[in-house]
């Protein structure tokens, strides 16, 4: 049974933000959880983060018995809350991260009672795991399972380095065919990079397009062709989402309804449907390793490195903000280890 949020009052006080800016207030006269979301979005999170953020929330009331409001509660429900992640649900660190952070949101922005610095809850174990990386061969075999848009999509996951919603958010303007650049808008972080773009998949990706403008050019005859556009650079240029370039390079088959302005567009499409067939072609191809989708990525940070590319060069094309983070690829890369022997090789091969 659902949580009935309206039977819980919300109180506010005159806190001021830095530099004599009010801080923005949630309509009192929504349920909790429709004021979470009005803060949200006035603060311009993604709808993904909208849904994540609210399900943590909900959780964390729920956890408490639904009876108290979280006005009430304090230091010792939250840290009583990411405790049990931790020790209990066994959630990764990353995860308690996640819930801490909707936590946090919620009284800081909505309730107007920031708590974080009071904070201590067990923590949840950060463990270092080397990336799962596929040989070339085995590279090979699985896009050799995939075909149609999938096979183009995976192509551009390895070719490229993208992560999956990268990939699957790509604009047609993005792509660059005359300089051999794909650009990756908004990224992880809100960052903006370039990354290569393989010639051996333009030709293909050219014909896709043109379905691409054959589908839009149908859309706008219906009186639809509109695509989302980040709320900013859709109140300064009002005719951009129903022009050719903004639309998605892979559009879904259906139009659909925006949850939040409840316009009918072309999203582009689900990543769960390229996830299927990953997962498919690994299973054909006899890899009995864990790979998914951003295996791709690894895959190509690691073959980069192998092919001699400098690892700052692997940093810019990655997106990567420390070079630490680059390095993690060095430790997987087959030329580090290939050439060394194991211990029991040279012993067989002394006692032979």
């Amino acid at each position: 049974m659902g949580v009935d949020f309206s039977m819980f009052p919300v109180q506010y006080t005159n806190r001021m933000e830095t530099k004599n800016k009010p801080k923005f207030k949630p309509d009192p006269k929504l349920k909790l959880m429709d004021q979470v979301r009005q803060v949200l979005r006035y603060h311009h999170y993604a709808y993904r983060t909208e849904q994540t953020y609210c399900d943590w929330i909900v959780r964390f009331i729920k956890f408490h018995g639904a009876k108290i409001h979280p006005s009430q509660m304090g230091k010792s429900h939250i840290e009583t809350f990411l405790s049990h992640l931790a020790t209990e649900a066994k959630v990764s660190a990353s995860t308690q991260r996640q819930a801490l952070n909707a936590i946090l949101f919620l009284y800081r922005h909505v309730l107007d009672q920031p708590v974080e610095d009071q904070l201590e809850p067990v923590r949840a174990k950060k463990y270092a795991r080397p990336p799962t990386v596929m040989t070339q061969s085995e590279v090979q075999r699985v896009l050799a399972g995939l075909t149609g848009t999938h096979l183009l999509m995976a192509g551009i996951l390895y070719g490229c380095g993208l992560r999956l919603m990268e990939c699957v958010r790509l604009r047609v303007q993005d792509l660059d065919f005359d300089r051999n650049i794909l650009y990756v808008r908004q990224a992880k972080g809100g960052k903006d990079r370039t990354t290569l773009f393989p010639q051996s998949i333009q030709s293909e990706l050219r014909q896709h397009i043109e379905k691409v403008s054959r589908l839009h050019e149908a859309d706008l005859e219906r009186g639809y062709g509109e695509v989302y556009l980040p709320a900013a650079l859709a109140r300064k240029y009002p005719s951009a989402s129903r022009e050719f370039r903004w639309q998605y390079v892979f559009p879904s088959k259906n139009l659909s309804r925006d949850p939040i302005t409840d316009a009918t567009r072309r999203h582009h499409v689900l990543e769960s449907g390229l996830q299927k067939a990953v997962k498919t072609a690994v299973e054909k191809a006899g890899i009995t390793k864990r790979v998914s989708c951003h295996t791709f990525r690894h895959s190509f940070a690691t073959h980069l490195l192998e092919n001699g590319v400098n690892i700052r060069v692997v940093q810019e094309l990655m997106g990567h903000a420390d070079v630490k983070t680059t390095e993690i690829y060095t430790h997987v890369m087959a030329n580090d280890i290939s050439a060394v022997s194991s211990p029991l090789d040279r012993l067989i091969e002394k006692a032979t």
